[in-house]
């Protein structure tokens, strides 16, 4: 296992296979806004709801090394698909604590009406081991319908939300929930929170959209509260944002996204 002392200034390390990660990053910005973030957009590997278990263990670790090598505190997968298939590995293998993502099927599970909740996940995702259990725990009594959304996180990887491909892609993967009386939707990958106005419109009002992302950034700070890492006093906080495909094509879409510039280097994983 890979282990070193964490201090309180040390980074903390974000990573998914693009984009989506970000809309867990605003969520750990707000709850951590003296931080120090590195976040990995794996481009160069994306979409990973493509990829086999041992290809997600293997680039999972690549990227934990090269956090581990720049001083990482605390490692957030801000990814659904590699927490499903890697996070166990990860932690098998590295000290550093590490914060994986899982659809938020508890949560709208506890508040559903209707007794019925909708799953939009990578394919990966939707019938992986982890949601099958995360189902049986906390919605055994409550249908859940998960619908695996192959090529929506790609589309929004190209174009953010005016990427051409979102609205016929959403208008196939939620016509089996529009009419099944479901009042919770689950957003089961990273990319989705930036689609909720596209999928509000389509849905329509009465259906709440249910992701993990402010979940998540509590659950970093209070790792890092209680595990005798401090969090950064009198500082300012900072990203570095790094991705293994192209630097302005991240730049173009995370800009939309974030709504502010984003510059952005290219790295290589060894």
């Amino acid at each position: 296992m890979t282990t070193r002392k964490v201090k309180g200034h040390d980074p903390i390390g974000v990573f998914d296979s693009g984009v989506g990660g970000l809309s867990v990053l605003l969520e750990l910005k707000k709850l951590m806004p003296k931080e120090r973030f590195i976040f990995l957009a794996d481009q160069a590997f994306v979409p990973y709801g493509e990829k086999t278990t041992k290809q997600l263990q293997g680039r999972a670790g690549k990227i934990m090394r090269f956090f581990v090598n720049n001083g990482a505190k605390l490692v957030v997968v801000a990814c659904n698909t590699a927490t499903c298939y890697a996070i166990k590995y990860l932690r098998t293998n590295f000290s550093v604590p590490i914060v994986g993502t899982e659809p938020a099927i508890k949560p709208a599970a506890k508040v559903t009406k209707s007794g019925i909740i909708g799953l939009i996940a990578t394919p990966a995702t939707a019938k992986s081991k982890t949601v099958t259990e995360l189902i049986k725990r906390f919605a055994g009594n409550i249908k859940v319908l998960r619908v695996g959304c192959a090529g929506l996180e790609d589309a929004v990887e190209k174009g953010g939300w005016q990427s051409r491909q979102i609205k016929p892609l959403l208008e196939r993967y939620l016509a089996s929930i529009k009419n099944s009386g479901a009042d919770q939707i689950v957003l089961g990958c990273t990319h989705y929170p930036f689609l909720k106005s596209q999928i509000r419109g389509y849905l329509g009002k009465n259906v709440s959209l249910v992701d993990g992302n402010l979940a998540i950034a509590k659950q970093a700070r209070r790792i890092l509260n209680t595990g005798g890492i401090r969090l950064r006093a009198n500082a300012v906080g900072t990203v570095k944002y790094l991705t293994t495909g192209n630097p302005a094509k991240f730049q173009r879409v995370a800009t939309m996204l974030m709504k502010k510039p984003i510059r952005a280097s290219q790295i290589k994983l060894s």
